[in-house]
């Protein structure tokens, strides 16, 4: 036999995996449906609910004094809401905030926290009342018009839904994560909301994209600009699931003398004004947006955040739309319409399911409080009734009440009186008596007679209901509308495209500098086009001396090429100041070893480079697919065991043909077109060698001739155009060059138009 008492008798054996999934199921259900997602009839979940409704028994409406959170707290978590304080607090914090919600429910005193994201005081030291929208949220609850359930303990009552008639789901949204499911509803502008569900009541089939002609898209507390178009949001409306894309509202303030700053008035729904300044001002110190000087925030009642540019230069559009890209100035607020249906079941409904379950929930409260008005009406015709009677026998009632012991039942008997008509009669005062009161008695009843004629009226007709409904939405409408401070939009919809990709050319403030390299890699930009000749601007230090000079803008990204194949590119407007003789180029990229540098060179849109290698490999190469910007480069150039790059040259738009000259001093011509195009690789032979490598290589314009540099400071330069008998086919071993040729080999800086200045 079996001890009761013992534990281990208790444990029922079963799967882990069906224990887990009925113990999980049961806990995501509670989640979804008393936690997490909003009811689709009044737009909260239970806490909020439950937050309002013990206001409510505080009496705290708005004409009423504030009482202490602490103590509204302590109340619904003891009756209602068995959790813990701060997440009641919490959400008792937002329901209060007006940059939170779009129609605040609770009109907080105190420290409620604030647009730049600080937390609100403790409970202990505000104090809250109810709002007038949270009035006409629960208005009709003693009306009998939704139903009432225990409290968790059995010892109280709260509505399981309120049965008001404002639109709270869509005009202050909601968020939640529940398990497996979320909701994200924007808030909305209740007028819109209003002439869209009388625009359903009328049509109840029509298209529900009708709607976009009166919710034009969602209308934030703290304002900003809807920038997406109207399909898109349509769209997200007939789906239930989509985003907004919100920006900042801005204007220019001009400065005077042609300086100008931006003005940032309202930022983006539920960005926290201190952490987006912030964010701005990291991009200053990281240099990530070099054309913004610097953010400072004027904000006092109204939000003024200031942007000033680093120049009056600087395009106001570009600069905001680089901020747009780069920080939360622009947002997607999503939309996951996804709340708790009548029958309490979750589901993604569109804007249209929506408001027509809050419309078919408006017709039942309608209903229900005609009905227990009907109720009050029929109690009272019972006793007025009663009174009449009272007056007509009035002597004969004043006999039973004197001469009998009991005349309750006499009374009920002899004139035919309910219980409930005897104890009236026998609880009148003798001045009401009078003959006035019969008077009113007799036009009260007439008038509640007419009251329930026309409510049985309304019962009965779903026409009738439609007027009464439309009417009491115009009545709410009033209170609502555009032209009050409350009801105005605030949210601007304006169709703007993505914001811009912006160049850094266009981030950087463009001017011209001459960029020095020496022949130990320092490197060094000097402000303006200076005369690269003269002595003064290239001064080295000892030991030291000139090896890449050249014109450039600071907008420009340089190319160094390394005897390795890697391409390194450099910032322009990064390098060192002019002043002494500049920075170590290793210590912007990882050039290694002792890896010498080929060539630098401004890197252009458009152009093509001319890559060989010391074995008479070579390739032409595009720009623009072999630029970077790590540090460690990019191999563009692969080299055979015991070859360098010897030449990296720009190549002139309207050059055709290519000149190589090897170190056994044989030079071969041929068209340009013979040479592949590659991003990477080792290219084709462009001279073949019995002894030696490739010395120099150089393009140029075949109708031109082959120009070098005569030798000395004369600067001239000779030109050979018969060049017939060294155009061969590429790969070709060549010829002995023409009379005069430089004896190092070298086409110097090929033609007098080159960019690359090698002294």
């Amino acid at each position: 036999m079996t001890d009761p008492a013992d534990p281990f008798n208790l444990i029922v054996e079963a799967p882990f995996d069906s224990a887990l999934s009925e113990r999980y199921l049961v806990y995501a259900l509670s989640t979804i449906t008393a936690r997490s997602l909003p009811d689709v009839r009044d737009g909260l979940k239970p806490v909020h609910r439950r937050l309002l409704w013990g206001m409510r028994l505080l009496k705290l409406d708005p004409a009423s004094g504030y009482k202490k959170c602490a103590r509204v707290v302590g109340d619904v978590m003891g009756k209602y809401h068995p959790h813990g304080d701060a997440s009641i607090y919490d959400a008792m914090v937002r329901l209060a905030q007006p940059f939170a919600l779009r129609y605040p429910l609770v009109d907080g005193q105190g420290n409620f926290g604030n647009v730049d994201g600080d937390n609100a005081a403790a409970m202990r030291y505000t104090e809250a009342r109810l709002t007038q929208a949270a009035i006409l949220l629960m208005e009709g609850l003693d009306e009998a018009t939704v139903d009432f359930r225990p409290t968790y303990n059995g010892e109280e009552e709260e509505p399981e839904v309120f049965p008001g008639l404002f639109p709270n789901l869509l005009a202050n949204g909601a968020a939640g994560i529940a398990v497996g499911m979320a909701t994200s509803i924007p808030p909305h502008n209740v007028a819109e909301l209003i002439d869209a569900a009388m625009h359903i009541i009328d049509q109840p089939e029509g298209d529900p994209r009708e709607l976009m002609r009166f919710v034009t898209g969602p209308d934030f507390p703290t304002g900003g600009i809807l920038v997406d178009n109207a399909a898109a949001i349509a769209e997200a409306y007939a789906t239930g699931r989509g985003s907004f894309r919100v920006r900042a509202r801005w204007a220019i303030e001009d400065q005077g003398r042609g300086t100008w700053v931006a003005v940032i008035s309202e930022v983006p729904y539920q960005v926290p004004k201190a952490k987006l300044i912030e964010a701005i001002a990291t991009l200053i110190n990281d240099k990530k947006l070099p054309i913004l000087a610097d953010v400072r925030d004027e904000s006092d009642a109204q939000i003024r955040i200031v942007l000033e540019p680093r120049s009056r230069t600087v395009d106001p559009q570009t600069l905001m739309d680089s901020l747009f890209r780069l920080t939360d100035l622009e947002t997607r607020v999503p939309l996951n319409l996804n709340v708790l249906d009548r029958d309490r079941t979750p589901r993604v409904m569109s804007l249209k399911q929506a408001l027509a379950a809050w419309i078919d929930h408006q017709f039942e409260v309608l209903v229900r409080r005609s009905n227990h008005r009907l109720a009050k009406i029929a109690d009272r015709i019972e006793l007025l009734d009663g009174y009449l009677i009272t007056y007509l026998n009035l002597d004969r009632v004043i006999q039973i009440i004197r001469e009998q012991d009991e005349p309750k039942p006499m009374l009920m008997a002899e004139f035919e009186l309910t219980d409930r008509q005897a104890e009236a009669i026998l609880n009148m005062r003798l001045r009401s008596l009078r003959k006035l009161e019969e008077m009113e008695l007799r036009k009260e009843r007439t008038a509640l007679d007419k009251e329930a004629q026309e409510l049985e009226a309304l019962v009965a007709s779903p026409a009738k209901q439609r007027t009464r409904l439309k009417r009491d939405l115009a009545k709410l409408r009033e209170r609502y509308a555009e032209t009050t401070e409350l009801g105005r939009r605030r949210t601007l919809i304006e169709e703007q495209g993505p914001a811009r990709e912006i160049p850094l050319e266009a981030m950087i403030e463009r001017e011209p500098i001459s960029v020095i390299l020496s022949q130990r890699g320092w490197v060094r930009a000097m402000k303006g086009h200076i005369d690269l000749a003269s002595a003064e601007a290239l001064k080295f230090k000892e030991g030291d001396g000139p090896a890449f000079a050249f014109h450039a803008q600071t907008t420009d990204k340089l190319l160094l090429v390394a005897g390795t194949g890697r391409v390194y590119t450099l910032p322009a407007d990064r390098l060192p100041g002019g002043r002494g003789f500049g920075e170590p180029v290793r210590l912007m990229i990882d050039l290694e070893g002792e890896a010498a540098i080929v060539a630098l060179l401004p890197a252009r849109n458009g152009e093509r480079l001319l890559f060989a290698a010391s074995d008479g490999k070579g390739f032409i190469a595009k720009t623009a697919e072999i630029t970077g910007e790590t540090r460690k480069g990019r191999q563009v150039v692969n080299l055979r065991a015991g070859s360098t790059v010897k030449v990296a040259r720009r190549i002139p738009s309207d050059d055709d043909y290519v000149a190589a000259i090897g170190d056994n001093r044989k030079l071969v011509v041929f068209p340009l077109t013979e040479l592949p195009e590659l991003s990477r690789g080792q290219g084709a032979q462009i001279q073949r060698y019995r002894d030696g490598g490739l010395s120099d290589a150089i393009t140029f314009r075949f109708a031109d001739g082959l120009s070098w540099p005569m030798g000395g400071d004369s600067g001239r330069y000779r030109t050979e155009t018969d060049l017939g008998p060294w155009r061969a086919a590429r790969g070709a071993a060549g010829r002995m060059p023409p009379t005069g040729f430089p004896r190092d080999n070298r086409f110097g800086t090929g033609v007098v138009r080159a960019e690359l200045v090698k002294p």
